[in-house]
């Protein structure tokens, strides 16, 4: 039996020249046109990266049992329509990074909470995930200027990124910062961000880079492994904690800022056990937002580990 690459090591399709590709046709022909250009894209991906499309039929099957109410299965069909979804995703993080997303497309929940948090002096960790597009969160940035954000990633494309975000959008709010695992030096740094008032976005639904320590949640009705790291930071930076989800629906991004609590504290010895259970939490609104979005799921690796 072969074993499972980490996700890590997948290769990234949406490279530095795909990118500008796609987006030149996006900025000359229109979205409609675009479409056009994707099909052949996706099919070639679909049918060449077989580890994603038997991860995306693992999770269609996975969602089918848990849900059957949304009519899914994990037939070859239903695969390649959750590649055109990744697709287009990727299309409206290179909308929302250009500023082509207008503010009337987008719906917020949550948002006056976290803004009345910000105005007590001090950022927020936002923990999001691969669920949906939480890019277009940049959209709040260009709305409300004294707000930035900082998204860490865990991929070597961040430097490419952040060249085409500064490419796109010179005056942009929103910063790429490449970390392969929260140790002290990280810490430090997101802490004075936080007292900066910024926003610092980390996902928390894959596994770390390097390696690093994991525990095991219930997500669609199997164990799954998560981070500690992200939760860990959660206690370490001792501010306002939000889970940030967004889905896109009726051709409108949906960017929920849901509370999860307060600064997350124990003492030493329920350190464990404080961490298990926000990881639980964690897991169970992504869960809830999931079955509503199913399609919009974009870990195409053997998340279950199986």
């Amino acid at each position: 039996m072969t074993s499972q690459r980490h996700w890590s090591q997948m290769q990234d399709w949406s490279l530095d020249w795909g990118m500008r590709l796609l987006f030149a046709v996006y900025r000359r022909c229109g979205r409609r046109m675009l479409q056009v250009f994707l099909y052949p894209v996706v099919s070639y991906y679909w049918l060449a990266n077989a580890e994603a499309r038997r991860a995306s039929r693992d999770y269609l099957a996975r969602l089918a049992a848990f849900e059957p109410d949304l009519k899914l299965s994990a037939c070859l069909f239903h695969s390649y329509r959750h590649f055109l979804n990744f697709a287009n995703a990727i299309i409206d993080k290179l909308a929302a990074w250009s500023g082509l997303i207008d503010i009337n497309d987008v719906e917020f929940v949550g948002r006056e909470q976290l803004l009345a948090d910000l105005g007590a002096g001090r950022g927020a960790l936002l923990l999001a995930s691969h669920l949906g597009n939480p890019e277009v969160c940049r959209v709040m940035a260009d709305r409300d200027a004294a707000v930035k954000i900082t998204v860490l990633v865990h991929t070597k494309h961040a430097a490419k990124f952040n060249r085409l975000l500064r490419l796109y959008n010179p005056g942009s709010a929103m910063n790429l910062l490449q970390v392969t695992e929260i140790n002290a030096a990280t810490a430090m740094l997101l802490a004075e961000k936080i007292e900066q008032g910024e926003l610092v976005v980390i996902a928390a639904d894959r596994t770390p880079v390097n390696g690093g320590r994991t525990l095991s949640v219930d997500f669609l009705g199997a164990a799954a492994k998560l981070p500690i790291g992200p939760f860990v930071l959660a206690g370490l930076l001792k501010c306002p904690v939000y889970y940030l989800f967004c889905i896109k629906q009726d051709n409108r991004h949906r960017i929920v800022f849901e509370r999860a609590g307060d600064a997350l504290s124990w003492r030493r010895e329920q350190r464990d056990a404080a961490v298990r259970q926000a990881a639980s939490q964690y897991a169970q609104r992504l869960q809830t937002y999931t079955v509503s979005a199913p399609l919009q799921w974009f870990n195409f690796y053997d998340f279950w580990q199986t």
